[in-house]
């Protein structure tokens, strides 16, 4: 019985994911979530708190997602730059699609410009994710600068640092709708850049 209601929690949270990543946290009434989750309130009030405590879940679990498909990116590469170069393209896809799901991190992008004051922890949630996945980014570049495939004098947790704020104007860019091969030809200028900095 514990395995699948583990299960259950699992299939729940992801179908969270989806729905917060398509509406955002304010935009998701709990009608949205029980409709969404197939679940009454009083399950779900039992199983995750309040709404706010689903969503933070959620944001774990999407993160959780996130990291393994950056190391699976990185360790199908043929290099480590290269690795971080498939990364960025991958943000090239519409944050919004009928025929796809959402790029990853348009979620922690759009959670990042929407949560207020009001929800601190949420906003907090958000800034230790954000860091952690600067960390992973500076990670990824010490070991190419280990293995020679970046210049020595590279300061990594200043590049990594770059390479985020990159990734999350290109996420906010693409709110606007506009044409996908925009964004395409701005995830290989990120890509370009990674170059000036190869030995």
């Amino acid at each position: 019985m514990a395995r699948t209601a583990r299960f259950d929690r699992q299939v729940a949270l992801n179908k969270a994911v989806e729905l917060f990543w398509s509406r955002g946290y304010y935009a998701s009434s709990m009608k949205h979530i029980e409709k969404a989750l197939d679940m009454r309130p009083g399950s779900l009030y039992a199983t995750f708190g309040s709404k706010g405590g689903l969503f933070a879940e959620a944001l774990e679990a999407y993160a959780a997602r996130a990291g393994d498909e950056f190391d699976q990116i990185i360790a199908q590469a043929p290099s480590i730059v290269d690795g971080l170069k498939c990364y960025l393209r991958s943000f090239a896809k519409p944050c919004e699609s009928d025929e796809e799901p959402p790029a990853q991190a348009c979620m922690l992008i759009k959670t990042l410009l929407e949560v207020n004051g009001e929800d601190a922890e949420l906003r907090s949630q958000v800034d230790t994710i954000l860091a952690s996945i600067e960390q992973r980014l500076c990670e990824a570049l010490q070991q190419a600068q280990a293995v020679g495939e970046l210049s020595g004098d590279v300061e990594c947790s200043r590049l990594a640092r770059l390479l985020q704020t990159q990734v999350i104007g290109l996420r906010a860019f693409a709110e606007r709708r506009v044409p996908n091969e925009q964004i395409v030809a701005l995830a290989e200028d990120m890509t370009d850049m990674l170059d000036a900095y190869r030995i």
